[in-house]
């Protein structure tokens, strides 16, 4: 994967990016479509029963308060207070609202009134009102985190379609070391989207054969676009679409069948992979060899033992055959051509060369 790309200092994207956030907060297709991964947050349900047990808490200590020290008030009705005279006291102070019926007579009483009933006052209304903007305020704060989402992604990889082909696509690229934070998932499902970021992925909500979902997931700052729908007249579709809004990034894409892969070469698509026929001739390998459809699987996966690596000569490799390299070649990509490790004008590397090797895969940690 390319470096990302520094914004010049003359960038829109380097100016302010919380005003800007805060200037885009009424775009509320982005909030209901784009989404992040979560961070370590309490859930929204555990984080409002939590709230409200701390002011049942507040109001069971001033009605103990109250209670403890009953003498001390008068109920207008019938000049006592019992326990629930007391409850119904704590309730119309803590809330504010104060009928006056119940008053504080003695010094003791008015003193705890000023000393703690008021701080647990304030601390009540803090909880009732902090539940509130917190409601009210999610929405505004999901828009700014987006929109500093948008400043900083650069030169990511793409991924449309979030099924079976697309997992095993972002598995890989983690494998070859793509962090989490430069892949976006785009996907009409809402459960895909959902999995993507329970992932850790940023995802976006939304038909990608139209630009504005992929301009949500800045497609045309991306550098490499995996196209994976579940149908062939789909990954056309977006195909073209990706293509419009991106020149220089490169696209792969998956077609399930042969007959459609000079369409999609001609919207624009770098590689395409036929997964029918190459699942077919997986199962004819599996029949005459279990052992090299195993061979096959192992290279197809990434990091399990043997991996199949593009990478570029090395100075001491430069003017020395293949077969004296460290690792395995088996093709020679010189300019636009690659040449079979056989070809006799592969047989002497050549400096801006990329080899294609297998190597065995580093352990992990």
């Amino acid at each position: 994967m390319s470096a990302p790309r520094q914004p010049g200092p003359g960038s829109d994207r380097t100016r302010l990016p919380l005003l800007r956030s805060l200037r885009y907060w009424s775009r509320s297709e982005d909030g209901q479509s784009v989404r992040l991964p979560a961070g370590a947050t309490v859930p929204p349900l555990q984080q409002v029963l939590r709230r409200l047990a701390l002011a049942l808490l507040v109001l069971a200590l001033t009605t103990l308060l109250v209670w403890l020290d009953r003498a001390g008030y008068r109920d207008s009705a019938d000049g006592t207070v019992d326990l629930v005279d007391s409850a119904y006291y704590a309730t119309v102070t803590l809330s504010t609202t104060g009928y006056g019926d119940i008053t504080p007579v003695s010094h003791g009483a008015r003193l705890t009134n000023i000393f703690v009933v008021t701080p647990l006052r304030v601390l009540f209304l803090i909880i009732l009102v902090g539940t509130t903007l917190e409601v009210l305020t999610e929405r505004t704060r999901n828009q700014v985190r987006i929109e500093r989402w948008r400043t900083r992604i650069r030169d990511h990889v793409v991924v449309v379609g979030y099924g079976t082909k697309g997992r095993h696509a972002v598995e890989t690229l983690l494998g070859q070391g793509t962090s989490k934070d430069q892949i976006v998932v785009v996907d009409p499902q809402k459960k895909a989207v959902d999995l993507a970021t329970s992932d850790g992925l940023a995802a976006v909500h939304g038909d990608a054969t139209r630009t504005e979902t992929l301009s949500r997931a800045e497609l045309h700052q991306a550098a490499h676009v995996i196209v994976a729908p579940q149908r062939d007249d789909t990954a056309t579709l977006v195909t073209l679409t990706a293509r419009q809004l991106n020149k220089r990034a490169s696209i792969v894409v998956a077609v399930r069948e042969d007959e459609n892969v000079p369409l999609v070469k001609q919207s624009g698509a770098d590689a395409v992979i036929t997964s029918s026929s190459s699942a077919g001739r997986l199962l004819g390998v599996a029949m005459s060899s279990a052992r090299s459809a195993d061979v096959l699987e192992d290279l197809m996966t990434y990091g399990s033992g043997l991996d199949l690596v593009e990478r570029g000569v090395s100075p001491g490799e430069v003017g020395h055959s293949p077969r004296q390299s460290p690792d395995l070649v088996v093709a020679v990509v010189r300019g636009k051509e690659m040449l079979d490790h056989a070809d006799p004008r592969a047989e002497t590397l050549r400096a801006g060369d990329r080899l294609i090797t297998i190597q065995r895969a580093a352990p992990r940690h």
